[in-house]
């Protein structure tokens, strides 16, 4: 086989791959290097001492660490924090697990008192930018230690962040689900699916709230009142926990919209009730703690869908939030006025619309959905689609119809195309790359930021409350405690100074962090340091994987692998073949020829000087070290150096034939055992060799992709 048969067939690309989200992991321009052309490398004389190779390898491994760090599982985060009380049994304890970082991060807290235990939400994180997860869930360590005292996990609304991590944690620490009608909806669809995801078969205790009845639940010695929120999915509630020390208050996702379309607006009434009867602890949403002025009510978009859809020529696309009933209401009130059909695009977009119209919640018209797959067989001009993907997450309608993939539709010009959405934070960029890759198709495009620029009315209100309702809900409510929760310590922080600002201690507003948990009595509030936290990573498959497989998926792809196979004959130490060597994502071999040469002629002379000296455990370090030092030399990166060492030509002992157990026939002669002739130290090595020449074709060949 010729070495050079192993280079690979590198393809320029033009985007980010279809399965994995864009690159926004902010970057370390202290480690950016010069890439040159390796071959050029070698006429400069370039020279680079090992202490530089292995910094070098360093820096990979830190640069790695540092952005799986924020990942990191409960058994490699430190639990210390100074100032802090020591635990006392008769007070009232709250510990966030999650939920505080980010928008849309893995809400999860634990509210205890002496031997009874609450879990207030159990949500995932989607907004993960690493190679081949999907998700992160909380770290559930925390939850062994008191599993004798887990009574119910109560859920503010169904949004994932959530309810994401009730499929993982619930099977392993079970008890009630409690939440409104909706809410379990999406719970119960969610361990529907588990089953048919990975075949684990868990049927959850789920208990539905009466929220408007202000029905109190008992458990143990709490109990749980559901309090009507407006969000932007249905049911949405704050959740009242009644404690044998005071009442809290979760607020959940909430904003206050006296005109929600649903005709249900947030339940201040009820509120202000509670208030006025005394209330220990606000754990209030942050999201817009940002923003002053209040959330325009919703129903001023009715119209703006209305004069999109009405006047439109051809096919209209609309992208929103999955989740959004009200919204979607709207656009379907807006079709059916213009005589459209309607369908329906996205595994989300389905699932919620199901369970909305089974519950009464979505109103449509008999006739007025049809299924994607049918989409082509309409006209143009009664076609509208619905479909998730406004935010350009990878894989879902929109973006795969932006870069032509979609089984079904391929827009093309005079579409018209809707974006009814912000871009989350964080997601400003793909937002921007789906817009510009909608536009080159030629559609007409109407986005909720632009929506001046581009000749309509609003398209967007956001779910979350902005700093007007904030302070609303600290005047209704009157907490003697208040904790921001949700949308990173920035947001949190703001939201903190709006507390003091309205009136209350500074001493009694606190802003902990993921891990931290809190200390009341009816007068106190104090920290009592870090119980165990951290993060899961979650795959495509719904596998937990592990941070170390992640960590090597980085490396690999900041400077990619090089593999060398060796064949080294015992008796010279010597190679008894020229080396093989495998790159994928390092250099691109056909146009470093002179790099290749010298590196197997390095291979060459690091064999014959090595083999001989040391065992093959320690040659195969050196090796490694010394090709790591020669590529680093030569090209100033540090790919993963993977040695393969084959070593032939040794003696072995005589194979024993096992004793046949058939009976020679009586009478006959027993067959001449013929003696067995050695074989020569030439022959032997040749067989060896062809054995490995074959485990040399299956190695180089088992992947012919590109990288």
């Amino acid at each position: 086989m010729n070495p050079d048969n192993t280079q690979n067939n590198e393809k320029p690309t033009t985007g980010p791959s279809n399965n994995r989200r864009p690159n926004n992991r902010p970057q370390n321009n202290n480690n950016k290097r010069p890439q040159p052309n390796a071959s050029q490398s070698l006429s400069t004389g370039r020279s680079a001492s090992r202490g530089a190779a292995i910094r070098a390898q360093k820096r990979n491994q830190d640069d790695a660490n540092r952005a799986i760090k924020k990942y990191a599982d409960a058994s490699q985060k430190s639990h210390s924090r100074a100032n802090v009380v020591a635990v006392s049994f008769d007070k009232l304890k709250v510990s966030f697990l999650g939920g505080l970082e980010d928008v849309g991060e893995k809400n999860m807290a634990v509210i205890e008192y002496k031997n009874e235990a609450i879990i207030l939400d159990c949500g995932n994180s989607l907004g993960i930018d690493l190679p081949g997860v999907n998700y992160t869930i909380n770290d559930a360590s925390y939850l062994e230690t008191i599993k004798h005292k887990i009574k119910a996990y109560v859920i503010t609304h169904g949004h994932l962040d959530h309810i994401g991590g009730l499929r993982h944690i619930v099977p392993q620490y079970p008890a009630p689900i409690y939440g409104s009608r909706y809410t379990i909806g999406l719970v119960e669809k969610a361990f529907e699916d588990l089953l048919n995801d990975t075949g684990q078969k868990f049927k959850p205790q789920v208990v539905t709230a009466q929220v408007d009845s202000h029905e109190k639940q008992a458990i143990g010695s709490f109990s749980v009142e559901f309090v009507r929120v407006t969000h932007s999915l249905p049911d949405a509630t704050a959740i009242c926990i009644e404690t044998p020390l005071g009442r809290i208050i979760a607020t959940g996702d909430f904003r206050l919209d006296p005109e929600p379309l649903d005709k249900m607006p947030t339940d201040t009434t009820r509120l202000k009730e509670l208030g006025d009867q005394g209330v220990l602890l606000l754990l209030s949403d942050s999201s817009y703690a940002d923003v002053e002025g209040r959330v325009p009510t919703e129903s001023t978009l009715q119209q703006s869908f209305f004069d999109i859809i009405g006047k439109a020529s051809g096919r209209i696309f609309v992208a929103a939030f999955s989740s959004n009933m009200n919204r979607t209401q709207m656009i379907i009130n807006a079709a059916v006025a213009a005589g459209r059909k309607v369908a329906l695009d996205g595994r989300g977009m389905l699932s919620y619309s199901e369970i909305a119209v089974r519950q009464g919640i979505l109103k449509i018209p008999k006739g007025t959905v049809m299924p994607i797959q049918q989409s082509g067989n309409i006209p143009a001009d009664q076609l509208l689609v619905m479909c998730t993907g406004g935010q350009g997450e990878p894989n879902a309608a929109l973006q795969r119809m932006s870069e032509g993939e979609h089984k079904y539709v391929n827009l093309s010009e005079g579409d018209t195309v809707v974006i009814s959405s912000s871009p989350i934070p964080g997601n400003e960029i793909s937002y921007d790359q789906l817009s510009n890759r909608l536009k080159k198709k030629g559609v007409h495009l109407f986005r909720h930021p632009t929506h001046e620029v581009d000749g309509c009315g609003p398209l967007h209100v956001s779910g979350h409350a902005r700093r007007g309702e904030l302070r609303e809900m600290l005047h209704l409510v009157r907490p003697k405690f208040f904790i921001p929760v949700h949308a990173g310590t920035l947001r949190r922080s703001y939201h903190a100074e709006l507390g003091v600002e309205e009136g209350m201690p500074r001493k009694n507003v606190m802003v902990p962090e993921n891990g931290d948990c809190v200390f009341l009595t009816p007068d106190t509030i104090e920290y009592g340091g870090q119980v165990p936290h951290g993060s899961l990573l979650v795959d495509q498959s719904g596998s937990i994987v592990n941070n170390i497989v992640v960590k090597d998926r980085l490396m690999l792809a900041e400077e990619g692998l090089v593999a060398v196979v060796l064949t080294i004959d015992k008796r010279t130490g010597t190679l008894a073949t020229s080396p093989d060597i495998i790159s994928r994502g390092f250099i691109y071999m056909r146009d470093n020829e002179e790099l290749m040469n010298a590196f197997r002629a390095e291979l060459r002379r690091a064999v014959a000087q090595r083999f001989k000296r040391v065992d093959l455990d320690r040659f195969k370090q050196e090796i490694r070290e010394h090709v790591a030092h020669f590529l680093f030399e030569q090209t100033q990166r540090s790919p993963i150096v993977i040695p393969v060492v084959n070593v032939i030509g040794g003696s072995r002992p005589a194979e024993q034939k096992p004793a046949s157990n058939r009976q020679p026939k009586q009478g006959a002669p027993e067959a001449a055992q013929a003696p067995e002739v050695p074989k020569s130290p030439e022959e032997e090595a040749e067989e060896m060799q062809k054995r490995f020449q074959q485990m040399r074709a299956k190695l180089l060949n088992q992947d012919s992709r590109g990288d």
